[in-house]
Formats: C-alpha cells, structure tokens, sequence
C-alpha cells in the first residue's frame, strides 16, 4: 500500500507579486505569437499595468505581514516577511521605470519591443523570488531566472557590437559567479546538513562546529556569487564594460532591480542565516567595502563617458550599502532597505536622463554631449542636477539621509575606520558629479551639436517624478526610514 505523500502548503496570498509578473510576461508573449501585429502601445502599457497592479497589493500585503507576523510556506523554502513586500516595492518600481523609458528608446533603436518587456517582467519575477527565499536552492532558482534574462536584455541592440560584447562578458562571468554560488551551497550544506536558511541558523545556533573549514569556504564561494551580482571589489570587473553597450533602458533595470534583489539576498544569506558566525565574515565584508568605495570613486573621476562614469558611480553605492550591511544589526539592515530605495529612484531618473541625450544609436554619452545642456535642455539639465547631488549625497536630498544612514549604522557597530574611508570615498566621488554639472552650465555647447530631441513622455515622467522623489525624501525623510525600520528582515522556520 502505498502512503499518501503530504502536498506542501502554499500560501496564495503572498505569490500574488510573483504570479503577476511571471504571469503577465508570459501572457504577452502568448499574444505576441498569436497576433502578426500588436499595436506599439500594448507592451509597454501591459508591463506598466503589471507593475502598478503589484504595488497596488503591496499596500494590503504589508499590513496582513504587519497583523499576522512574517510566515513561510512551500515547506519552508519561501518566506514573506516586511522585508520581501519591501523589496518586491522596489522592483515594481523599477520595472515601471525601465519599461517607460523603453517606451520610445526601442523604436527609435528600430529594437524589438514585446521581447524586451517579456525578459523584464521574467527577470523581476526572479528578483522577488530572491527577496522571498527561505532556502539556498530557491535562491539560486531565482538567481537564475533573474539572470538569464538580464543576459539577454543585454545583447539586445543588435546594431551595436559594445551590446553584444557587453551581454557576452556579462554572461561569461555571471556563469563563474553562479558555479561559484552552487558549490557555496553545497559545502554549506557538507557542513550543516541542511539548505533551508531557517534549519542552517538553528543548526550553527545549537551546535558548535570542531572543524569549520567546509563551512567558511562554503561562505567564501557565497560571497564570490552574490558579489558579482552586486558588483562590489574585486568582483565589479564587468560593470563599466556592460553598463557602457548594453541598452540604456535595460542599464537602469540592471542599476536598480537586480542589484535590489542581489542585496536583500545578501543580507538573507549573511546577516540572518549566518548571524552566528558575524565574526568570520564580517572583516571580509568590511574589507571589501572599503575597497569598493575607493576603487569606485576614484576611476571614475578619470572617465569621459557619462554612463561608465554612472558604472563607477554605481560601484561606489555598492559599497556604501555594503558599509551598512557589515554591521549585521536591525539599524544596518534598515539603512540598506532605505538606500536600495532611493538608489532605485537615482539610477532610473538618471539612466532616463542618459537615454534621452544619448540619441539615436544610443551612442552619445561623452561629456561633450552634456556641455551647455543647461540652456538647451533647462528642465531636463535641471532634473538631472537633483539626481546627481542625490548621488553625491549633498543635504536636502534623499541621498544625503540614506548615506548617513549606513555611515550611522557603521559607527554603531564600532566601524569607525570603515566610515571614514566611506566619508573620503563620497569627497572623491562628488568631483564626478561636479564634472557633469560644470559641464552642462559653465561650458559652451560644442560646435553644430543640436539640443537633443523632445524629451519623451516615459522617459519625461520619469524624470521629473524620480528626482521630485529624492527631494521629497531628503525634505521629509521620516516615511521611507520608518519604511525601512518596520522592514527588517526575519527568517521563519518552515
């Protein structure tokens, strides 16, 4: 006779983000088949759709995880906690964001639309399934789905080989990376006996380990996976190169969504499932974010294109929310929710800024291009001079109180030199924003270059409400840090 095998519970309620997404990518890739000719409007305006409707739910989402606590289901492999539904906001918002500024980016490339928003809607159902994941297989799963698609955004311009060399590197070494992330996963559980995030934390909690070697390089090899994702020291080699030919559009999705989803990873893997063993991975995490911020900054005040100077300017975040995720404490871990946040908002409104002076051939990106935009293009120079004093942290931004988040959270935990560094690191890095600035109001517009086209709607939308959003944030900041404090992540046990 043979015994009834107990079906996991599944909680429906908290895959609704998940199923949108993947539903809705799929769903226009059925019509896309089935029709010869959709009408230009549609892809966009479906992904739009899917996007508003997932924030939409959130709001319900976060006070039924706010009243009934965080939970796990699928036998515990996938949790939703305030942090998931945080996160999962951030990539909503992303995903609306890219696909505005694809909008009219993809027929002015002569590119196909319905395939970029079908990768894009794919790609962010992987993120939310990182920013859920209760166990380190269904981390990787997500990783996956995220990635692959990313790779292929990537080489999507297929009338610039910088795209396809992009996409190439971009998916050579993200294949180390994730070879790295397996073999992680697989020594951590040599070492534990288990996968699920939960059975590890207990297990290490309980036990005391003789000989830890199989547990540590099972660390080493996590850090190597994620850190690629994140694009920290010495792992960020492929940034600049990527940011620099793939598709602007696809550049912003890549500066805000996955590298939410790599972080909120990261701080499920390290700061909650290992949290025992703080002591041995917390130098590495420290090193690496001094190393971040300094390499970061300092190559990019060399740079002359605007978008590998973005990639630098990206690196350098990277490290300033790793300075707060090295703290492994509730104010480390709410002050990189609340960076995710308004880095997510910087990159779009920047990278839409970028795609609309770019032109045509999306070619366009020296600082020559940007040399008297303050009186060709005032409303748009103007917008982008917000982002960029965001990105430097200058007071009165939102970039500003998220920056002295993570250095406040530094100190807390007695990482004095790390601020420091972190501090000197922002000095150097704001002469790059400056280069730009002086640029487009102090120079003279070069000879026979014309005032870039009419700003598009998408792309317009996004500007003016991404940098209104830093202003307000760094005005009234209280909202998104009380956000970010009721999102501290937590593991539930299946």
């Amino acid at each position: 006779m043979i015994a009834a095998v107990a079906s996991p519970d599944v909680s429906w309620w908290a895959l609704i983000p998940l199923v949108t997404f993947a539903a809705a990518g799929f769903l226009l890739l059925t019509m896309a088949s089935l029709v010869r000719r959709l009408p230009a409007v549609l892809a966009p305006a479906w992904t739009v759709a899917a996007g508003v409707a997932v924030l939409v739910y959130l709001v319900p989402m976060w006070s039924k995880v706010g009243s009934d606590g965080a939970g796990s289901f699928l036998a515990g492999a996938v949790g939703v906690d305030a942090s998931s539904v945080f996160v999962t906001g951030i990539l909503a918002v992303a995903v609306i964001a890219a696909a505005l500024i694809a909008h009219d980016y993809l027929p002015r490339e002569d590119l196909p639309g319905v395939e970029f928003y079908v990768l894009l809607l794919l790609s962010a159902a992987g993120g939310i399934v990182m920013a859920s994941a209760n166990d380190l297989i269904v981390l990787f799963l997500g990783l996956e789905v995220l990635s692959i698609a990313a790779y292929v955004l990537a080489a999507m311009h297929l009338r610039r080989i910088e795209s396809q060399e992009a996409a190439l590197k971009y998916f050579l070494l993200g294949a180390f990376s994730s070879a790295f992330l397996l073999y992680g996963i697989a020594l951590v559980y040599g070492a534990t006996g288990s996968t699920n995030m939960a059975g590890i934390s207990a297990y290490l909690a309980d036990n005391v380990l003789i000989d830890d070697a199989m547990l540590l390089a099972g660390l080493a090899l996590l850090l190597v996976g994620l850190g690629f994702k994140v694009a920290v020291v010495p792992f960020h080699a492929w940034t600049p190169d990527v940011y620099q030919g793939a598709p602007t559009p696809v550049v912003a999705w890549m500066a805000a969504g996955v590298k939410a989803a790599g972080f909120a990873a990261m701080m499920r893997v390290f700061v909650l499932t290992f949290g025992t063993h703080v002591s041995d991975w917390q130098p590495a995490f420290q090193m690496i974010a001094a190393a971040t911020v300094l390499v970061g900054a300092v190559v990019a005040v060399v740079q002359t294109d605007v978008k590998r100077m973005l990639a630098y300017s990206s690196i350098v975040h990277a490290g300033f929310i790793l300075v707060g995720l090295q703290a492994a404490t509730d104010r480390g871990n709410s002050s990189v929710l609340a960076y995710l946040a308004v880095y997510a908002l910087l990159t779009v409104g920047s990278f839409a800024v970028v795609t609309v002076v770019g032109g045509t051939g999306d070619s366009a990106h020296g600082l020559d291009s940007y040399r008297g935009l303050g009186q060709r293009r005032p409303l748009l120079a103007g917008a982008f001079t917000v982002l960029l004093l965001g990105q430097a942290g200058i007071p009165f931004t939102g970039g500003f109180v998220v920056k002295l988040g993570v250095l406040a959270a530094a100190v807390n935990a007695g990482a004095y030199w790390l601020a420091g560094v972190a501090m000197l690191a922002a000095a150097v890095a704001a002469f790059v924003y400056l280069r730009v600035l002086v640029a487009m109001y102090l120079e003279e517009t070069p000879t026979g270059s014309e005032a870039p086209a009419a700003i598009p709607v998408g792309a317009l939308v996004v500007v003016v409400v991404s940098s209104a959003a830093i202003l307000l944030v760094g005005l009234i900041p209280g909202p998104l840090l009380e956000l970010a404090r009721d999102a501290v992540p937590v593991l539930v046990a299946g």
